[in-house]
């Protein structure tokens, strides 16, 4: 059959190319003489075993097929083609590609004619080796001969398409076969499908199943496998249950593979109940769940915080014979340490090194990151001391922990000299120079961290919004709202889009110094910019209007909230209440203090001691020692302000019944409170 011909023609230049392609893996000569040297005389010698080693490609060992080839390439007469094809194909199932592609140019050379199969094999060796462009030199040969490829070779090439990730020409490929009049298989179906969903080309794959049987072939378990997996991928977790619900309907049995996929697709929209029934499922289809399938389900459920349930999966795990490996543990680990069960999370590795099962770089990040979030950097440092002598090269993640442990611990200088250290080594990223500016700011070396932000630019890395925001706070909380302004603006000048955070800061800053107007001139920014205010916004200008006596425009943004569907929280609520006390509205904030818990946001310790200290200031007392009563029966304190108000207030009224019996109160729930008493004079 006649063939395209850009099939038929390679120029000179390409096929040099190939030549120096398979002399580069090895030439022939030099291939066979080196392995006859390398091989013992006394196996050499015995022939006939090397004869039926090779008849039986039975071999195991790469230096037994060697050794079985050189003897027979040297016989007389020499084998037909069919033994070589079947020895060459073992060799292929050992994935020794390049030692295929030398045999057969060797095998060539000695005379023995090329058949379709062996030119398959070739052409798949190529393929596999990531050549495919000498794959179809092979091809052209192979038409050259006058022979006639099979659904294999084309099967073959557009694996090697997919594998290079040139999808449209595997599509390409596949449409020019079907024209010409070849009948792609089921195999062919499935590796373009499996191609299109790895590139998110899914409703392509969907529309390619569809005309299958139109076709006239029939899709099987790995096919519908592969659009289910890809569908999960992309959260479309209910097209997938469609599509597996099809499947079965077909009678198409579904694998552990499917189920697998499902799992995690389920699990990823945090539907943990219907992930336990699919697993039940299957066991009750005589499909046994594999290490991957408990992996999935033991690490959504750690993420979401049911480490318990996880041990018990896990428990379940070793109960059904299923050998646990190190992302099994790294997800317990990680889980362990999320619920603050450190010791826990320490047990688990010794027990994974106890199995055999080495800790990975990522496993280590987990437990160098905690130890440094809560700030025992000493630890981390032991960790990375067990990591190293465990053959594990520590990354800059690693460095980053622990450099943020220094700096979470007020340890600069510690933090400085790794720092130093990883820039020497040019491992430094964004993020340990984010990391280094952080510590600098949190500790008020403002100028220190300036340095380290011109550095980072120096050395070629460009300030990413993290970066900038933490150096824009550190400048507001500095006193240099100025130098923070002018660093907003050189952000935005740079290309560097303002997140959500980073306005927050702005606004905060703008509305610490007063001004209040170009803060709300800000909000308009954010907005315009397709960025809605979250709640600490809100609440940042709720407090920054009431601060600056604008009260009315206080009330008007905290009745917005509601208006935008949006719950304030505590902070909220206490910043509007402070507001509305100050100016002597006790009434207004008197009812939303009882209109908080209505709508789910119950008040804290802070919120009882600023109503209570507006009623005190407006000698509401009677009120107030409701409140004080309620407060301590909830189990809240009085804070410094409130006790100071109450001794205060029992002084000017002269130990009048009431009032004791209200020190009497904040006394139950303030120990310091004799400390007032005692500085008063008073006795109870």
């Amino acid at each position: 059959m006649m063939m395209k011909t850009p099939w038929r023609r390679k120029s000179r230049s390409f096929q040099l190319q190939l030549q120096g392609a398979i002399g580069t893996i090895q030439s022939p000569f030099l291939f066979l003489f080196t392995n006859y040297c390398h091989y013992s005389t006394s196996t050499l010698e015995d022939a006939r075993f090397l004869t039926n080693n090779f008849k039986s490609a039975s071999f195991t060992r790469l230096d037994d097929a060697i050794a079985s080839f050189n003897h027979v390439i040297h016989k007389h007469p020499l084998p037909s083609r069919v033994p070589f094809n079947r020895f060459l194909s073992a060799l292929v199932k050992m994935k020794q590609y390049h030692t295929v592609i030398s045999m057969s140019k060797t095998i060539e050379l000695v005379g023995i004619s090329h058949d379709v199969y062996s030119l398959n094999i070739l052409i798949n060796c190529f393929c596999r080796s990531h050549l495919v462009d000498f794959g179809f030199s092979v091809f052209g040969k192979m038409l050259k001969f006058g022979l006639e490829p099979t659904t294999v070779t084309f099967n073959t090439f557009i694996n090697g398409l997919c594998m290079e990730s040139k999808i449209d020409k595997a599509v390409e490929f596949f449409d020019d076969m079907v024209a010409r009049g070849y009948q792609p298989d089921v195999y062919t179906y499935n590796v373009i499908v499996n191609g299109m969903c790895k590139f998110g080309k899914t409703n392509v794959a969907i529309g390619l199943l569809k005309g299958m049987a139109d076709r006239g072939c029939e899709p099987d378990v790995v096919t519908y496998g592969a659009i289910i997996d890809a569908l999960c991928k992309d959260e479309l977790v209910g097209e997938a249950l469609e599509l597996f619900s099809q499947m079965r309907n077909k009678r198409i049995s579904p694998d552990v593979i499917t189920y697998t996929s499902l799992i995690h697709g389920v699990c990823k929209l945090g539907q943990k109940n219907q992930a336990l029934a699919l697993m039940n499922e299957m066991v009750e289809q005589d499909i046994l769940p594999n290490v991957y399938t408990f992996n999935v389900l033991i690490d959504a459920l750690c993420k979401d915080g049911m480490v318990s349930e996880a041990q018990n999966t896990f428990n379940i795990m070793i109960q059904r014979g299923v050998e646990p490996n190190v992302v099994t543990y790294t997800s317990l680990i990680d889980g362990l340490c999320i619920s603050d069960h450190f010791k826990e999370a320490l047990a688990l590795l010794k027990e994974m090194v106890g199995w055999n099962i080495s800790p990975d770089v990522f496993t280590f990040n987990i437990l160098i990151d905690t130890l440094c979030k809560k700030g025992l950097v000493s630890n981390a440092q032991n960790i990375i001391k067990i990591m190293i002598q465990r053959g594990v090269e520590p990354d800059v993640v690693n460095y980053n922990s622990l450099m943020d442990g220094y700096c979470l611990c007020k340890q600069i200088d510690k933090a400085r000299k790794l720092f130093d250290l990883m820039v020497t080594n040019e491992i430094a990223d964004i993020f340990s120079y984010s990391i280094l500016i952080n510590g600098y700011c949190k500790c008020k070396m403002i100028d220190d961290a300036k340095d380290i932000f011109v550095k980072m630019s120096h050395k070629g890395l460009v300030p990413d919004v993290v970066t900038y925001s933490t150096l824009i706070e550190g400048m507001f909380q500095a006193g240099r709202p100025q130098t923070a302004q002018e660093l907003f603006k050189n952000m935005c000048s740079h290309g560097q889009q303002p997140n959500i955070v980073t306005f927050s800061i702005m606004i905060n800053g703008l509305c610490s110094q007063g001004n209040l107007d170009e803060a709300l001139t800000l909000l308009k920014k954010m907005e315009e910019s397709q960025l809605k205010p979250n709640l600490v916004t809100y609440c940042i200008l709720i407090n920054g209007m009431c601060k600056a006596g604008k009260i009315n425009d206080a009330k008007e943004l905290f009745s917005s909230l509601f208006e935008n569907g949006l719950q304030p929280n505590v902070h909220i609520y206490s910043a509007i209440m402070k507001g509305l006390c100050r100016e002597g509205l006790i009434e207004e904030a008197y009812k939303i203090f009882r209109d908080m818990e209505k709508g789910g946001c119950l008040p804290n310790n802070w919120c009882y001691n600023i109503i209570i200290q507006g009623f005190l200031k407006h000698e509401d007392l009677g009120k107030a020692s409701e409140l004080i009563n309620e407060m301590v029966d909830k189990g809240f304190s009085a804070d410094a302000t409130t006790t100071e108000l109450v001794v205060h207030l029992l002084y000017l009224q002269g130990y009048d019944y009431n009032f004791t019996f209200l020190t009497i109160k904040v006394r139950e729930s303030l120990d310091f409170y004799r400390c007032w008493l005692d500085e008063m004079s008073l006795e109870l």
